[in-house]
């Protein structure tokens, strides 16, 4: 499923790019736990949505792959023919999604198979990156916790 990435305008007949960036937290692990994520165009840099998720009690795995599959299912949503790339700061999500890490956990699993249900026949691509360099997902997340509430702009 890895596909190169771009973020330049698409030419004729190619599909679009969407960045998805996604973040999970739990004050505690297992503790009051959030998600959230940002599907941005990368050519443009216009955010196209922003969605923070508030799980209740969970664990930090959890609440990075809950953001990763609503992320996804978002930008999947927004442009079903759509290349997109996943950047997040778990490296256990990346790796594991991108097929380089087993995957022992029954949770992580599940989770895993719900998420490659949801890109079957999507070209997806992802990416690791810095904690410092996912402010806007972290952003997300810790306001669904704050608010213990689940939203959506």
């Amino acid at each position: 499923m890895a596909v190169a990435f771009r973020a330049t305008p698409p030419g004729p007949g190619e599909p679009r790019e969407l960045l998805v960036e996604a973040d999970g937290g739990s004050r505690g692990n297992p503790g009051h736990a959030g998600s959230g994520t940002v599907v941005i165009d990368p050519v443009t840099g216009e955010v196209l949505a922003e969605i923070g998720m508030y799980l209740g009690v969970a664990s930090n795995n959890v609440a990075e792959y809950t953001a990763m599959i609503a992320g996804v299912s978002k930008a999947i949503a927004l442009d079903p023919d759509a290349v997109i790339h996943v950047r997040m700061d778990s490296k256990l999500v990346v790796e594991q999604m991108s097929g380089r890490w087993k995957i022992k956990h029954p949770d992580m699993a599940d989770l895993a198979a719900q998420a490659r249900g949801i890109l079957s026949g999507t070209p997806v691509s992802f990416e690791w990156i810095p904690r410092a360099d996912n402010s806007r997902a972290d952003k997300l997340a810790n306001e669904a916790m704050d608010r213990k509430a689940s939203f959506e702009r």
